[in-house]
């Protein structure tokens, strides 16, 4: 097993370098690494294609992020959860003969779409930024700028994390709770389901700097319907490095 996970970072890591480096304000356009791509085709006089999703590499192996979440969990969780949701949300679209510019242009028209749709749509991209979200322990520190903001919405980040904890403990059942970016000030949000801020539809929009999966896939194998287990491991292998750059 642990030859096999090690095998496996270091496919990712190649794919990984092949993904081009972006701009922290390259979320808003949702490059590659936000789980959208976008593919040129030669028949077409070179216009770019319709955007499709896809499951970004893992960027790390299976048993990286050990203690806090468990190899099988993480594994299943991958290739199981989130690739089914990739492969849902392509049928579906194909299905229903629908285009979408960008994952921008997805998320405005939300509320428009199935639910088949928009569930697996917004589950592809949830995982794609929770992966991202998340590193080998010890966990990084927020840069300054971002600690600054946190303090100053927030109390200190001791306090955001209460608040962001509690956010996802009081998720009822399925979704996700989120740090997000709304026109410069930072605030503590949960959806339901495989719904997310970006999304027409959603109660308090934004743009997502952080977030954490609550399904119970996400953590019931190691730590059973004690959410709030899972909730305070979690912060053990938050990347801050990646939620920084996220804040524009």
């Amino acid at each position: 097993m642990e030859h096999n996970n090690r095998r496996k970072f270091l496919k990712n890591s190649l794919l990984l370098a092949a993904i081009p480096a972006i701009s922290p304000l390259s979320l808003l356009a949702f490059e590659p690494s936000a789980g959208e791509t976008k593919a040129i085709d030669a028949k077409t006089s070179g216009e770019a294609a319709p955007f499709v999703f896809a499951q970004v590499p893992l960027p790390y192996a299976y048993d990286a992020l050990l203690p806090y979440i468990d190899t099988m969990t993480m594994e299943i969780h991958y290739t199981k959860h989130h690739a089914t949701y990739v492969k849902n949300v392509k049928e579906s679209i194909k299905a229903e003969n629908l285009s979408f510019k960008s994952a921008t242009d997805f998320f405005a028209k939300a509320s428009t779409l199935s639910a088949k749709t928009r569930n697996n749509g917004g589950g592809t991209w949830n995982h794609n930024f929770f992966w991202q979200s998340m590193q080998a322990a010890p966990a990084s520190a927020p840069s300054a700028k971002l600690k600054a903001a946190i303090d100053q919405s927030f109390g200190s980040l001791d306090q955001f994390k209460d608040l962001f904890s509690k956010a996802a403990l009081g998720q009822f059942g399925s979704g996700w709770a989120w740090l997000i970016n709304d026109k410069g000030m930072l605030k503590i949000t949960s959806t339901p389901n495989q719904d997310n801020p970006l999304m027409d539809n959603a109660a308090v929009r934004g743009i997502p700097l952080l977030g954490l999966d609550v399904w119970e896939h996400a953590y019931y194998l190691k730590y059973q319907n004690k959410r709030n287990d899972y909730i305070a491991a979690w912060w053990n292998v938050v990347n801050w490095d990646a939620v920084s750059k996220r804040f524009v």
